[in-house]
């Protein structure tokens, strides 16, 4: 292993930093305008969710929905998007505080994890939507086109929820297939999602 030494301090001068080198790619960034649906699928509008790249990377940005009170959530697909319907098995946690100080809990959520089930999971849960109210994070899925293992993904949010409280959710499961995930679908749990962006990376 080397060990490198900058004697220039001055950032402006430093031309690349090692094992830094263009390991995160974009390859596809959605903008929402009340719609029902987010989606990324493989080989559809320059979307690759295929064997290029072992880990996947989604970023939402300040996803507001067009309904208060809804959770912010996504599905998998093994059929190019015909069906989101992945079987999953996940667990959900989070920390929460108001911005009167009130709360301040750490808590296990049994009521937004899955056992086994099909049905879309939760990446942020109560979401206001005053207009200044919103989520923001990012969901990792591990190895998608694999062939022999599950299909592990892991999340982290804040959001403004309804109730003027900061939100740190976090999640982590895995989709019970040895099928290749080839898209990935967000969606609120009730109405559309009304602005916000979704940015889709590779990391290599």
């Amino acid at each position: 292993m080397s060990i490198v030494t900058y004697n220039n301090r001055s950032i402006a001068n430093i031309s690349a930093v090692p094992g830094a080198a263009k390991s995160l790619t974009l390859i596809k960034t959605l903008t929402a305008s009340s719609s029902s649906t987010l989606s990324f699928v493989d080989g559809s509008n320059d979307v690759v969710l295929d064997n290029t790249y072992p880990i996947y990377k989604f970023e939402f940005i300040n996803i507001h929905p067009a309904t208060d009170n809804v959770s912010f959530s996504f599905n998998l697909s093994t059929d190019g998007g015909s069906n989101y319907n992945v079987t999953k098995t996940t667990t959900y946690f989070y920390a929460y505080l108001g911005e009167n100080g009130s709360y301040g809990i750490l808590e296990y959520v049994a009521g937004l994890d899955l056992a086994q089930s099909t049905s879309d999971q939760p990446l942020s849960n109560n979401v206001g939507n005053d207009n200044d109210q919103s989520a923001s994070g990012e969901l990792f899925l591990f190895n998608p086109s694999s062939t022999t293992f599950v299909k592990h993904f892991m999340s982290t949010t804040n959001q403004y929820d309804r109730a003027d409280i900061s939100v740190n959710p976090r999640m982590a499961g895995y989709g019970n297939t040895t099928s290749s995930i080839d898209a990935v679908r967000f969606q609120m749990s009730s109405g559309n999602i009304d602005s916000g962006v979704i940015k889709l990376y590779g990391i290599s």
